[in-house]
């Protein structure tokens, strides 16, 4: 790690959106770099963030934040994140590194190919989180061991590339170099669909079970509880590979109904014995891919 700190050493940073994924950020970036910039627009997230001393200045006016920075981070919804990349050129006459963690990457992509050529984009997504979202819940080892997403445009730079490396090597994620259109398959069948399977799990359990409620469902539903202010824009911005991701889905429980239906209980059995040992989804290293 020691070897990334020169390359931080000598950058201005700034992080736009300071809840749960922004405010960890810039908690395992602090005394990383030259100098470190916040930006949020919720007057009670900046009030926090100004009492944790989260960064060096820390404001709610984005040309303020971005305007001497070397680097911008976008960590706001999705589609704040395309606001921005729009108005970027607005904010800052430079030529900064622009990276957005957002959890879909392909329309985002597409926007920041279109910023003037004087900007360096570069686009990730850290595959980490909690379902209580605000700065009150960012932790600066949130990110440790998750793997993070990065998707570069043929105009990336080699800077930018290093920033991205060097950046997982601070927070200690493992970069996973990939396509925006593979992230957003992969994400709709292990990020999202999860998301509306809890959802759909609290609607279908009776309130008057609740008693009974356990550990087995309390984790089971626990993405339910993200804001779906978040969740929209996901949806949205992944609609069509999440909509194949449910047909799988249901093509599945849909299978398992029939076996309960007709008491086939040993075919049953084998098939959730197949879910049970399938540990290639649970693997603690995975291959790096890499389109460099």
């Amino acid at each position: 790690m020691d070897t990334d700190i020169p390359f931080f050493a000598r950058m201005n940073i700034a992080i736009l959106g300071l809840g749960l994924m922004g405010g960890s950020l810039a908690m395992a970036l602090h005394g990383q770099c030259k100098s470190l910039s916040g930006m949020d627009s919720n007057p009670q997230t900046l009030a926090l963030a100004k009492e944790l001393k989260l960064a060096d200045i820390l404001s709610s006016d984005t040309r303020e934040v971005v305007a001497q920075s070397d680097a911008v981070i976008l960590a706001t919804p999705i589609s704040s994140i395309i606001s921005l990349i729009n108005n970027l050129p607005d904010f800052h006459p430079g030529s900064p590194i622009v990276m957005d963690i957002g959890s879909t990457k392909t329309q985002i992509m597409k926007f920041m190919a279109n910023l003037p050529p004087r900007f360096d984009p570069i686009g990730g997504h850290p595959m980490c989180g909690k379902e209580n979202l605000s700065l009150r819940n960012a932790d600066p080892a949130l990110f440790k061991d998750a793997p993070f997403a990065l998707v570069r445009l043929d105009r990336t730079s080699k800077k930018a590339l290093a920033f991205a490396s060097n950046l997982c090597s601070i927070i200690g994620s493992k970069p996973l170099w990939i396509t925006a259109e593979l992230q957003d398959k992969w994400t709709a069948a292990t990020s999202h669909l999860p998301y509306l399977i809890a959802s759909a799990l609290v609607q279908a359990t009776p309130e008057e079970s609740a008693p009974l409620v356990g550990p087995g469902f309390r984790s089971t539903t626990r993405l339910a509880a993200t804001p779906p202010s978040i969740m929209v824009d996901i949806l949205m911005t992944n609609r069509e590979n999440i909509l194949d991701s449910i047909g799988r889905f249901k093509k599945c429980i849909s299978d398992l109904e029939d076996l309960l239906r007709n008491e086939e209980y040993k075919a049953l059995s084998e098939v959730l014995e197949m879910s049970r040992k399938r540990k290639t989804l649970f693997q603690t290293e995975k291959p790096e891919k890499t389109t460099l």
